[in-house]
């Protein structure tokens, strides 16, 4: 067994036998927990492993398009076509849209970063979601407007519901979600935002009538930068970090995002949120 330890041969350790004296026994077992762990310890080593080699080449290929689009268009102008008026506008226009499609990707890669390394407190505070849901439907209202999509709220409750939440990482949540039900959704189409009161909860659910998901892509929707349909997507926009940033931000208020979807019927998404109680 001790052979099998100083080869890191974990994996093949395993009591085989049951000697007359106690002490050999109680050796024995203590040996094998050691090198279990040990070997539970080498697993997740290999495994984040496996996560950093993947994010790396993730972000690679993610920053790569922005960056030779913008690098592109710059050197496009710088090799003469500065001097056409129109043609010159046209390319920095490109140029600055790719810069800020950049600049979106390392704010969202710094957040779920930070958020993953718990270096991120929320500011928990009574926050009227009603307000922030309103906010967020002007906010997107000419995106929606593009597409014929009506935004509704529907709750049975009062106008202003508080709840205990971070404000800004909440509107986060909710911007996410909206945007991405407007983004996949059909032309004409609704997403509706329902709120409803579960005791000492608030249960939050945002549904569309759009393309939908199928059912293999459901478990891998919220990993960084993972997108059910890679061409359509990047057609669209986005960073492919907006659910993943969804999912901490929801856990971090103590609870979870749940989603159904059926391809061309919708998508639904849900999660609850602690109501606030003046004491």
């Amino acid at each position: 067994m001790f052979e099998k330890i100083r080869k890191n041969d974990l994996s093949t350790i395993k009591p085989k036998r049951t000697y007359g004296h106690s002490s050999l026994n109680q050796i024995q077992q203590e040996i094998y927990s050691y090198a279990h762990v040990k070997q539970s310890e080498i697993e997740e080593l290999k495994q984040m492993a496996k996560f950093r080699r993947q994010f790396l080449a993730d972000v690679s290929h993610e920053l790569k398009t922005p960056i030779f689009a913008a690098q592109g268009f710059v050197h496009t102008l710088l090799d003469g076509a500065i001097d056409d008026m129109a043609i010159r506008m046209k390319f920095l226009k490109k140029a600055a849209k790719n810069l800020d499609g950049l600049d979106a990707l390392v704010q969202d890669l710094l957040t779920v970063s930070h958020m993953e390394a718990g270096d991120i407190t929320m500011q928990f505070e009574p926050t009227d979601i009603c307000e922030v849901i309103y906010e967020i439907f002007d906010q997107l209202e000419e995106r929606a407007a593009k597409k014929g999509i009506d935004l509704k709220l529907e709750t049975q409750e009062p106008s202003k519901i508080l709840v205990l939440a971070d404000s800004q990482r909440i509107h986060q949540v909710f911007v996410n979600l909206i945007s991405n039900a407007i983004k996949y959704s059909d032309e004409n189409g609704q997403v509706v935002i329902s709120l409803a009161i579960n005791k000492l909860k608030l249960d939050v659910t945002v549904k569309d009538n759009g393309i939908g998901i199928p059912p293999e892509h459901l478990n891998r929707i919220f990993e960084r930068f993972y997108r059910v349909d890679k061409s359509r997507s990047k057609a669209q926009g986005g960073t492919g970090l907006g659910l993943s940033i969804v999912k901490h931000i929801v856990e971090a208020h103590g609870s979870e995002v749940k989603v159904v979807s059926n391809v061309t019927e919708g998508s639904s998404f849900s999660f609850e949120l602690d109501l606030f109680h003046s004491e």
